[in-house]
């Protein structure tokens, strides 16, 4: 039986392509100011709401720093993201 997995647990193929590293290649991260952010709940309001968005590629949260971080395949849908962010029940002050 064949595996594709190492004797330490990692895995011996690359599974990056060329539509993945392309889109990496050409992303766009912004950061936004939000506030009313206080815990680990809020971190997961907001990447899952920001995450469902179209074309955004990864969003990382700093509650203690009130920013957030949205990597998107190309200029970012500010409108998009501040909607985003305010549906889950912050408020998007502005790009840092």
């Amino acid at each position: 039986m064949s595996s594709c997995c190492t004797p330490d647990g990692s895995c011996s193929t690359n599974t990056t392509d060329a539509a993945t590293a392309t889109a990496v290649a050409e992303s766009t991260a912004t950061v936004y100011a939000v506030s009313g952010m206080t815990c680990g709940h809020c971190k997961t309001a907001i990447t899952t709401s920001v995450s469902a968005l179209d074309g955004v590629i990864s969003v990382d949260v700093d509650v203690a720093g009130g920013l957030v971080t949205v990597t998107t395949g190309g200029a970012p849908d500010d409108a998009a993201i501040t909607a985003a962010v305010d549906d889950a029940g912050y408020e998007l002050t502005g790009r840092v």
